[in-house]
Order: C-alpha cells, then structure tokens, then sequence
C-alpha cells in the first residue's frame, strides 16, 4: 500500500479506541522506503508498537566499502544504530499525548561495538527495527498526530540515520576502522604468545561506575619498557603498547593507584570499543572469563575437587551441589565452569576473591593442620591448573605476597603510571622467602562433562508458554525464577542479557540429555552464526551478540537447573 493509504487508514480510525490502530498492520511504501507494522501496542502506556523501515542499497549509496566483510558490516550496523538513536531522540522524544505517544526508539548502544539485530545490511538493503508510541489522547486514537509522526517525523530520522549522503564519510571510516583494527589485534595476540595488549594512550579510568565515558584529565596509559610490543595494524598501521604475555601476571601496587582499573579495562578487552573511549585498542582473548566469590549461588554437581577436597560429613566434591555456595565453594565452582567451556584466560581481583581459597599463610597452616582444611590455596593449584588447562590468568593482588613466587610477570602501578616488577618481585621473594608449605603436589584434572536436562528449566509462566525477558544488564527472568546475573561481570548491554534470555530458551528446546553444557553452548553459537541473531523467536530490534560464557553461566545459575555427569573421554 501506499503512504495514502497508511494516511487513510489512521484517518478513519481516528478518535476510536486504541486498539483499532491494529488495522494499520502491514507494509506501506512512503516514497523510496517501505514501513512495516509489525506489531501494535495494545494500550499508549504499554510497551510501544515494533516497526521496520526498509530502504534499497541503490537509494541509501553506502559504498561497499563500509560493509565488505563481517567486521565492517557489524561495525556500519551499529554506527547506524547509533545515529538512529540520537535522530530518534532529537526529533520524535515523546509528548503527543498520553504514555509514550510520539516516542520513536531503538536501543541504545554503548561503548563497545555490537552485533545487534535493530540494524539489517545486505547487498540489496538496509532495514532498521524500531519501536514507536503510536499516539493517543486518553485511550482514544490521536490520529492527526499519528500521520504526523509516521509522514513526517520518521522520514527525517530515516534519512539521517540510513542515507550515506547524510554522513561525514571520515566518521564512518573512523567507526568501521576501529573496529576492525581492534579485531585484528585480537587475532594476533595467540601468535604473539600475548593474551591481552594496553595501547600506549589508552585512556582507562571511568567517569563512574554509570558512566562509562573516559575520565577528563586521566593519565593516559604508557607501557613499561620491558612489556612494549609493537603491532601492524590493517588500517591505523603501527601501534605500540603493553604486551601481557601467557602465563601468570600479576598486577600490583597500592591502594587506589589504578590495579582494578587496569583490569577492568582487561577484562572489557573482549569487545571492540567505539572510537573516543579511550580503550580503543585495549584488547583481549575472547574467551577470557572474570571470576570471583559470589555467596549465595546455586550449584549443581560440578566438580570442584582440584580446589576443594571432600567436606565434613563425607559430603563430595566432584559433584558438589549446593542452593547456599560459601566464598571458597562459589569461587572454585566459577573457576571450574568457566574450564569447562575451554577459557584460556582467568581474571581474578583479590577483593573481590574469598581469602581463604587465595591462600593460608603459616601460621594459620600451624594453627588450621592440613588434614582439617578441604581448600586447596589458589596459589598452590594455579600453576597445575595453567600447565594441564592450557589457561593463563591475570590476577590483582595488594595483600598477600605469596603468589610472588610463582608469578612469571609482574606489573606494578603507580598512581596509574605501569612499570615491569618482575625482577623486584623475585628479589623480595629471594630476600624474604615464604615459610609457608605447598597444600597439594597432585595434578590438576578433573573428569566429568556436565550434561543439562531440559525437564529442569521451565520458561513458562501463568497462561503463556514461554515468558523470559531482561528488567536490568544483570538482572534476568526466566519463567518464574528471576536471576541476579550481577557475577558475570562482562555483560555490559541490556540487549544482550534479552539475547541471553532467548538463547536459554533456545537452550531448552535443544537439551536431550546427551549434550554436554560446552558442547551445548557451541551448537547455539554456531546456529547464531549461521542464521543470525533472528534465529532466537520472533524479529526483532532489540537484541545485542553474546558470548557463550555468559549463556551458560546463566543456566548454571538457575535455582531448577538439573545435571548428570558422564565421562569427558566419551
């Protein structure tokens, strides 16, 4: 149909009841774009209606260039997405009348560069996915406002959001470029025998814990001489920075001089970061995985047993369960189940750690014997862990020097300034040796796959048949249970924990009681590949890519969860 069409069509439901704006449902074509209707709010003050607009790859003229590859597709999606947002919110922010009338929306990126599904480009088109408030006065519609908002107002932002034209072509070479000299850097860290690389000029200090925006007048980051590496990149060409190599690092320095910073900014390095973040080439293995204590939580049957031996009461520990995790238990249940998907990278805060699985100094091994204590120190099983794994790990420590020893690179900071202190490290070590015994001289391995079985997950909820949404970035629903997701610390997008929400679902459906969680988790990425974020339910805008880690660690975390273990070997 045509835009008289859509025009006639809310003319004669004017002044009706809300619901009649259900009989725009379908596709319009306004000039050179298409509009669907996809889906109408039933009342102005609920979740507002979901529409796409399509327009011809030969009308948008954006140049090959800017989407030739997987890398610069996603990167030119979410700069799309970006622009939309922004146009969206300048130009059609609500106030045509009751609840959200007048509003058009997508969601909103952050800093790191997503795949996201609000944004569509292939050879013959680009489509965005968005929501409006149709508007209304009371419960009734607005139609004179409604033709306004769809004839007038959307056109605008489609066209400064979808049309190359309406671009300074350097911002989107600056937004495409950085992405993919991120992703290049990522691709070289294994072949450099680096795990994650620090920029010099990284800007890594936070506004604040809600603003993510670099802090003004930080001190920009610069590499100790003894870690800089230098890298070709495809586009920005050489960069030099701090190369963290394989193996055990540890960060260290007083209080408040920048060690968490360093490692947040490490552990955010899985992701490729818009430019003017400030940790543009901050870079890490994909799969590296922050773990810490978390009190409280659910686990079932993972084996535990390299960290913590058989409990009072007989109580095992190669399928431990518990509804009440300790410090010490929650940690090496984290540990274990991120092993189990194959991580190569552990990030570990002391302060957020239980002290008791870090380690037991002497006098405590005097006091506690061996025989009385079932936790084997994290620093006695890091070394077997990181040999039979294949797992390095970055770890902040300010408290506790036992792990000097051990540790094959240090860095030490200083009012945010990082210098190389492995060779003082060792000294101290040498000159004030550690009277403390080794806990535990055995291998580090562990048997069983854990296997889900779907009759333990439940996504439904009162009459429907399947209810999961995300209300915060770590806060998840899942039929009746709700899941505090505040442990997996590398979720940083609410698109994503409701990317994380279907997926589960999908999880569900493709349980048969045979798939291990890791073999599981590889199949559902491996479907998203091949058929895109929309292979997860019904079209729509508001999904962001996950990463597999957080997948599971959310069904881990699901007070129902049921699972047998079988042999790994099979």
């Amino acid at each position: 149909m045509a835009e008289r069409d859509l025009v006639s069509e809310i003319q004669r439901v004017d002044g009706k009841g809300y619901r009649s704006y259900k009989d725009l449902k379908g596709s319009y074509r306004l000039d050179d774009w298409t509009l669907f209707i996809d889906h109408v709010q039933g009342d102005p003050f609920a979740a507002p209606s979901r529409l796409r607009l399509r327009i011809s790859q030969k009308e948008a003229q954006f140049p090959d260039w800017t989407y030739c590859n997987r890398i610069r597709e996603v990167a030119l999606r979410d700069l799309i997405a970006r622009r939309f947002w922004e146009s969206g919110r300048m130009r059609a922010r609500g106030g045509m009348g009751s609840g959200g009338s007048g509003r058009i929306s997508i969601p909103r990126p952050g800093q790191e560069i997503l795949e996201r599904s609000s944004v569509v480009i292939n050879q013959k088109f680009i489509e965005v996915r968005f929501t409006a408030g149709l508007p209304a006065q009371g419960r009734r519609i607005d139609g004179e406002n409604a033709i306004q908002l769809l004839t007038e107002h959307l056109p605008v932002i489609a066209q400064e959001s979808m049309l190359f034209p309406f671009y300074k072509e350097k911002r989107i070479q600056q937004h495409i470029w950085c992405a993919e000299d991120s992703h290049a850097l990522r691709s070289m860290l294994d072949q450099k025998g680096l795990v994650a690389f620090v920029a010099d000029g990284s800007v890594l200090p936070r506004r604040s814990g809600v603003d993510q925006w670099p802090l003004s007048k930080a001190i920009p980051f610069r590499s100790p001489p003894r870690l800089k590496v230098t890298v070709d990149l495809p586009n920005i060409g050489k960069v030099t920075g701090m190369g963290i190599p394989k193996g055990l690092t540890l960060i260290v320095g007083g209080g408040y001089h920048g060690k968490s910073t360093l490692l947040e900014a490490v552990k955010h390095g899985v992701y490729d970061h818009m430019p003017g973040d400030g940790r543009e080439l901050v870079v890490t293995v994909a799969d590296a995985v922050k773990v810490g204590s978390e009190d409280g939580r659910r686990v079932e049957k993972v084996d535990i047993s390299p960290f913590i031996s058989d409990l009072p009461g007989g109580l095992s520990t190669k399928d431990f369960s518990t509804d009440n995790a300790s410090g010490s238990t929650s940690q090496a249940t984290n540990i274990m189940e991120a092993l189990e998907l194959g991580t190569s990278l552990l990030l570990i805060d002391e302060d957020s750690s239980a002290s008791n699985f870090m380690t037991r100094d002497r006098r405590m091994q005097m006091l506690v014997s061996k025989d009385n204590e079932p936790i084997k120190p994290f620093v006695d099983r890091v070394r077997p862990m990181m040999e039979s794994q294949g797992c390095s790990c970055i770890l902040v420590v300010g408290g506790s020097g036992e792990f000097l020893d051990i540790a094959d690179t240090v860095i030490m900071l200083s009012s945010y300034k990082a210098s190389e202190a492995t060779k003082a490290a060792k000294d101290v070590a040498e000159s004030f040796p550690s009277d403390r015994e080794s806990e535990t001289d055995e291998s580090f391995s562990y048997k069983y796959a854990r296997v889900p079985l779907s009759k333990s997950l439940d996504p439904s909820r009162g009459g429907k048949d399947v209810k999961v949404s995300a209300r915060e970035v770590d806060l998840l629903t899942f039929g009746k249970e709700d899941l505090d997701l505040s442990s997996l610390e590398q979720l940083v997008d609410i698109s994503q924990t409701r990317t994380v929400a279907d997926a589960m679902v999908l999880a569900w459906q493709m349980m048969d009681g045979e798939t291990s969680m890791a073999q599981l988790s590889s199949n559902i990425m491996d479907r998203i590949e091949e058929k895109s974020l929309d292979c997860l339910g019904e079209v729509n805008g508001e999904r962001a890519a996950f990463r597999r880690h957080e997948l599971i660690g959310a069904i881990n975390r699901l007070r129902t969860l049921t699972v047998y273990q079988k042999d790994r070997s099979r």
